[in-house]
């Protein structure tokens, strides 16, 4: 697919460009989530000031043309966000879902300690996976995939909070497709895990929309009518939060949305 056909960003912003030093001073901020170091190298920083500012294609772009991990991984974030959050054709979403894991399954041949190398993948073949509707996708095994890539990535950066989410949400799905019995004893999964997967997120990046509206969504899946104003405390939290980039922004207006549906 061509990245000229990407759509763009809808809500750009100037706080969303992190120009010169700026983009150093809010690292810290913007990587909370899936604890990418500082990249060294200045055009890998290009590509990240690219993604933070929803300049997506832009952003694949640079990664891809800089190489290496710090590169892959601002090309593959890009592309998953863009993917997951503007991607209308369904054939396209699920075209560029394939490539992310397939660049992040090469780096991590070649980047074995690289977290997101795993959380990625994990990142890439959860969402192919709720495309193709979750029951086909434990068929095919790719529930055991995303699970082991997403407790490596932990195992290499243990406050990787895009990853306790990832896991979470991991084990809501699978229960809300087949049941605690069978989800526990088949594939392991556990309500009393996944919830403690989104706290343990929520508590490493407490700002983070995404950690609140997954949290929210897990809490449905998991426990039923029973956790729905829990959900509902949730979505409110995060429609009010305060986006420090564009996946932020994306974010906060999906649970705007919701809370409107």
């Amino acid at each position: 697919m061509s990245k000229n056909a990407w759509k763009t960003f809808p809500y750009p912003s100037a706080d969303y460009a992190y120009a010169g030093a700026a983009l150093k001073k809010n690292w810290a901020r913007l990587h909370l989530g899936d604890a990418e170091p500082w990249p060294q190298e200045t055009p890998v920083q290009e590509a990240w000031r690219a993604y933070h500012a929803g300049d997506f294609a832009k952003a694949l772009e640079l990664g891809l043309k800089a190489g290496g991990t710090g590169g892959t991984n601002a090309a593959n974030k890009a592309a998953m966000i863009y993917a997951n959050a503007l991607e209308t054709d369904d054939a396209r979403k699920l075209a560029i879902f394939q490539e992310v894991a397939k660049r992040s399954e090469a780096l991590q041949a070649s980047a074995p300690d690289n977290a997101n190398a795993w959380y990625y993948q994990a990142y890439a073949l959860g969402r192919y996976s709720q495309g193709i509707s979750v029951a086909k996708a434990l068929a095919e095994g790719l529930g055991s995939k995303v699970r082991a890539s997403l407790e490596k990535a932990i195992e290499l950066e243990p406050k990787h909070a895009d990853a306790h989410i990832g896991l979470g949400t991991w084990h809501a799905e699978i229960i809300n497709k087949v049941g605690a019995m069978v989800g526990g004893l088949t594939y392991g999964a556990k309500k009393d895990a996944g919830e403690g997967h989104f706290k343990a997120a929520l508590k490493l990046n407490p700002d983070s929309p995404i950690a609140m509206t997954e949290y929210a969504d897990g809490m449905v899946m998991l426990f039923g009518r029973s956790r729905m104003k829990d959900a509902e405390k949730l979505y409110a939290q995060a429609a009010a939060c305060t986006p420090a980039d564009a996946m932020e922004r994306l974010d906060v207006e999906a649970a705007k949305a919701e809370l409107a549906a």
